[in-house]
């Protein structure tokens, strides 16, 4: 069993060294006064409803209702129901404060649950203003839809595979739900790959080998970050009379590290 200790010894090394490499270029570690705002230096509001091309039901807003810090670390995103059949939520994001090319993202959170939640912290290409999704690309870190308590998706959108059509893979618990705990979420991007992570398990992994034929890669240039709580659509499908309200996701920190 010698050579299978020194096995694990050097892979452990090359583990270490690894995240020795990394720099840490950008964070939020949410910390603040209960309530307040998160940091306008980094994050800003996507707002209003429309389904947001996924007939999703919430209206997103900035109010301190859907999105807060806890007052100890975290920060809230918070789906509400105000009235039957109406929802409020909230989508925050780093463009125009923050993008980046390669490295690694990584969020500690734990999700909400329940039929017709969708929980995600994702990514779009910085140039979507000059080319609209999906020709800039998105690169879905983590996505849960209520009715898989125990899996998370990883997924890229790009033109010629989005929509119903991007390249997704699941990770599954083993046992319980993700709703129970923290868990961290990460991708690892360089110009020749994406690999997506739960708990530093590597369970999907992008090459340009894996698009369609004659598909373009689109992730070399800088994307911005997300983190929202959408309320149905056409995925995770509507709540139902099993849906309880309201609904958080709680997220730890966001962290984004270069090579």
């Amino acid at each position: 069993m010698k050579w299978f200790s020194l096995a694990l010894c050097f892979l452990a090394l090359l583990a270490s060294t690894a995240a020795q490499d990394r720099q840490l270029v950008w964070n939020d570690e949410f910390d603040g006064a209960p309530g307040s705002p998160p940091d306008p230096a980094k994050w800003v509001y996507d707002r209003g409803g429309g389904g947001w091309g996924n007939h999703e039901l919430e209206v997103y807003t900035d109010n301190r209702g859907n999105s807060y810090l806890d007052g100890k670390g975290h920060l809230v995103i918070q789906a509400l129901q105000p009235t039957p059949g109406k929802f409020t939520s909230a989508r925050l994001k780093t463009l125009g404060n923050f993008a980046f090319e390669y490295g690694r993202a990584e969020a500690r959170i734990r999700i909400p649950y329940g039929q017709g939640i969708w929980p995600a912290f994702w990514m779009l290409g910085a140039d979507i203003q000059r080319n609209p999704w999906p020709a800039c690309g998105e690169i879905d870190i983590m996505e849960n839809i209520g009715r898989e308590p125990d899996t998370v998706h990883g997924t890229v959108h790009g033109p010629g595979y989005s929509g119903g059509n991007g390249i997704s893979k699941p990770f599954q618990l083993a046992a319980g739900r993700f709703a129970d705990d923290y868990h961290i979420y990460a991708v690892e991007w360089t110009p020749e790959r994406i690999d997506f992570q739960v708990d530093d398990h590597r369970y999907h992994t992008l090459t340009p080998a894996s698009l369609p034929a004659g598909a373009k890669w689109v992730y070399d240039h800088p994307f911005f970050l997300l983190l929202n709580v959408a309320v149905g659509g056409a995925w995770p499908g509507n709540p139902d009379k099993t849906s309880v309200f309201p609904q958080s996701m709680l997220v730890d920190y966001v962290r984004v590290y270069a090579r």
